[in-house]
């Protein structure tokens, strides 16, 4: 059974969150024979979230990109902050329901059984000495074209944070991370990226903006290169999102400056800043080097992709100087 006394958020033991990336249907396929108790366990916490819907807040942040940029170690960094919450429950460690990308059908009391009560989060401020904030990450978010609206309907007052990487680098670790998550059978890079433009083919691009039921695995776990076009995917977030409400980040800034763009994140989510937090990196993988001709080629495809995004966002990124001549 649930509990009724909900603990604190970030009461519990500090493990890592994790993402669940497939639709129920899609996820029993990929681990046929779930453990019974582990569904029971989810669906007893689900179902008391949700009958207690009303007293739990939507989350203060989201986390929206880029795929293989940082996101899981940006969200279990700030999950050491002892102002920022926990999904409920805590145990279950998720990164995100998906629900703005994937589960939106499940509706706004599904999606609102995810976070802590306004008791569970006064006790942690209480603990805090101040304000709390939840949040959650998926990276789906910035790239399902439907998501904008979405969160602008449900969450008008969110803090939106992004997390840009070298979109060459990332197309080639998204490659190797659907590889070993099991939903990539090409066995080559390179034989991916020639099939990515016919596997976008097969995709309802109108039933994904109209119909919160239609998933394509092709649209969320295949698609290498159109991921990195940021400028088509950060635009409506740009139109729809207050600036003082979104952030931009280089992801190459979170890990190489770590503690500065950690302080500048605290801020950005009116948070004291908080130093000295044991910080290591989630989620990476080992890979083969990428060919210097197939980097040659993506650098040059990503060019004037990477010169719109500049400027849109009045910056320059500095990508173009760690590409090939």
């Amino acid at each position: 059974m649930p509990p009724t006394e909900e603990p604190a958020p970030g009461s519990q033991a500090r493990s890592s969150v994790r993402g669940i990336e497939l639709p129920g249907s899609w996820e029993r396929l990929r681990q046929p024979v779930p453990p019974r108790v582990l569904h029971a366990l989810r669906g007893g916490a689900r179902r008391y979230g949700s009958l207690t819907a009303s007293q739990r807040p939507l989350p203060d942040f989201l986390i929206i990109g880029a795929k293989k940029a940082g996101t899981s170690s940006l969200l279990n960094w700030l999950l050491r902050h002892p102002a920022v919450g926990r999904m409920f429950p805590a145990p279950q460690a998720l990164k995100s329901p998906h629900y703005f990308d994937i589960n939106y059908w499940r509706g706004p009391t599904w999606y609102a059984s995810h976070f802590p009560s306004r008791s569970a989060r006064r006790r942690q401020e209480r603990r805090a000495g101040g304000i709390t904030v939840v949040g959650e990450a998926s990276p789906y978010y910035m790239f399902h074209p439907a998501v904008p609206d979405r969160v602008r309907t449900t969450l008008p007052g969110a803090r939106i944070i992004v997390l840009l990487r070298d979109p060459v680098s990332r197309a080639y670790s998204n490659y190797w991370d659907r590889r070993a998550f099991g939903t990539e059978d090409l066995p080559t890079f390179e034989q991916a990226i020639e099939a990515e433009p016919q596997r976008l083919a097969e995709v309802d691009a109108d039933r994904l903006l109209a119909d919160p039921r239609y998933y394509s695995m092709h649209h969320d776990h295949h698609t290498y290169l159109a991921r990195g076009r940021y400028v088509e995917h950060l635009r409506p977030w740009t139109e729809q999102v207050p600036p003082e409400n979104l952030l931009v980040l280089r992801s190459d800034d979170l890990f190489k400056e770590t503690e500065a763009t950690m302080a500048h994140i605290q801020r950005f989510l009116r948070l004291p800043v908080v130093s000295g937090l044991a910080l290591h990196p989630y989620n990476t993988r080992s890979q083969p080097p990428l060919d210097v001709t197939m980097r040659a080629r993506l650098a040059e495809y990503y060019r004037p992709f990477n010169a719109e995004l500049y400027a849109l966002l009045g910056r320059d990124l500095g990508w173009e100087r760690t590409y090939p001549a």
